[in-house]
């Protein structure tokens, strides 16, 4: 838990269409601080592989982690709380996130920056893309769900908290409140 004279870093992780956004944009309201979409980081040439279908590579991915890794740095440095939306799939992509403490012990865990997965089946996930991809609201087709999927490392001693993703988006942020913030309420 951070004192009351830090900052804290929250990711809202998980695949495609778990809700990160969603999540995340209303926890920001909900404890009056910034949230940050991390798809508005992917550079285009990021954006145009997932949208013809082709998975991201680590060479695609760390460059982006890197930047925001910056902005979480930015923000805790300046003593101010940060929701970030990210899928942070792999445990060496939360190292990076969490390595914006500047007291980040790397492998320890134990840090200001904490992690809440949106966990849902593969079939909700699926509905949820291919609702978007007929709306037009995003760049990353359903056929990339399994690769990211495949791709999801999640290690106990991580400490990472696991939310349902098929509740109310409400309940989700009260859940995460609870958690987080409610000890916390004056921020």
């Amino acid at each position: 838990m951070a004192a009351d004279s830090e900052g804290m870093g929250v990711v809202i992780m998980g695949v495609s269409g778990a809700g990160k956004s969603t999540i995340g944009e209303m926890l920001a309201k909900a404890v009056n601080c910034s949230f940050l979409d991390a798809d508005d980081f992917h550079p285009q040439s990021n954006k145009e592989k997932m949208h013809k279908g082709i998975p991201l590579s680590d060479e695609d991915r760390i460059p982006w982690l890197n930047l925001l890794q910056d902005a979480l740095r930015a923000s805790l440095v300046s003593r101010k709380t940060m929701i970030l939306g990210c899928s942070a799939l792999q445990k060496q992509y939360r190292e990076i996130l969490r390595s914006a403490d500047p007291n980040y012990v790397p492998g320890s865990y134990f840090c200001v920056m904490k992690f809440v997965l949106l966990d849902a089946g593969a079939e909700v996930l699926a509905a949820r893309l291919q609702k978007r991809a007929e709306e037009g609201n995003h760049f990353m087709p359903a056929k990339l769900l399994q690769s990211q999927i495949d791709l999801l490392q999640i290690d106990e001693s991580e400490g990472i908290v696991k939310v349902d993703a098929t509740i109310s988006p409400l309940a989700i942020v009260d859940t995460i409140k609870a958690l987080f913030f409610d000890i916390y309420s004056h921020r």
